[in-house]
């Protein structure tokens, strides 16, 4: 029926080609803008400082310390419930890698407050933009959005759910050596903003 009311209106179902074309594009932006805001070194996402302290702690480069992260909030989502998609699996495989990548390719060491400050920015807004296209493309959920909104499924407000999870992380992150500056802040007060009318422009009818 919701196929043949797109057909009378001339605007046929997105095909899974335009949908996992836009899913990787969401991921590599997704990835990208981690490593911006990681290397400007003026704090990042909850999530982020989290990734980068245990980085710090064990070694390990921040792309394998998001993959592995993100495989042991998939594991977290079995007792919610909540089933992971194409997207999701995707997203635990893909943003670590890119984000390696990306940190190979900018310099070690920067100089100069207006280049941290246009990295830290641009990481921001590719961050939202990214998100816009990855869920918009319907394929899964993230594995730490995932988390969240199957918390919420537990008589946990999605908001409640969301604060309690990014502060906890935020804290470990924090404890364990990952940046906390003006760059968490900014992305905690902006990302909502920027994200809904991505999310408004790529997402695509089911």
């Amino acid at each position: 029926m919701a196929g043949d009311a797109r057909e009378q209106q001339g605007r046929p179902a997105p095909s899974m080609t335009r949908r996992l074309v836009q899913l990787a594009a969401g991921l590599a932006l997704f990835g990208i803008s981690m490593a911006l805001m990681i290397a400007a070194g003026l704090g990042a996402s909850a999530w982020d400082v989290l990734h980068q302290g245990l980085s710090r702690t064990t070694g390990i480069s921040l792309g394998l310390v998001v993959t592995g992260t993100g495989v042991l909030v998939l594991l977290a989502w079995f007792p919610l419930k909540v089933r992971p998609g194409i997207g999701t699996v995707c997203n635990i495989l893909a943003v670590g890698l890119v984000a390696d990548r990306t940190l190979a390719l900018l310099p070690a060491q920067l100089d100069g407050a207006a280049v941290r400050t246009v990295l830290l920015l641009s990481g921001i807004v590719l961050n939202a933009l990214a998100t816009g296209l990855y869920v918009g493309a319907g394929l899964g959920p993230g594995p730490r959005d995932g988390l969240m909104t199957g918390l919420a499924r537990h008589r946990l407000s999605l908001r409640t759910a969301r604060t309690g999870i990014e502060l906890t992380v935020l804290l470990a992150g924090w404890l364990l050596g990952g940046t906390v500056g003006i760059g968490t802040v900014l992305f905690a007060a902006a990302i909502g903003p920027l994200t809904q009318p991505a999310l408004r422009r790529f997402t695509l009818d089911h």
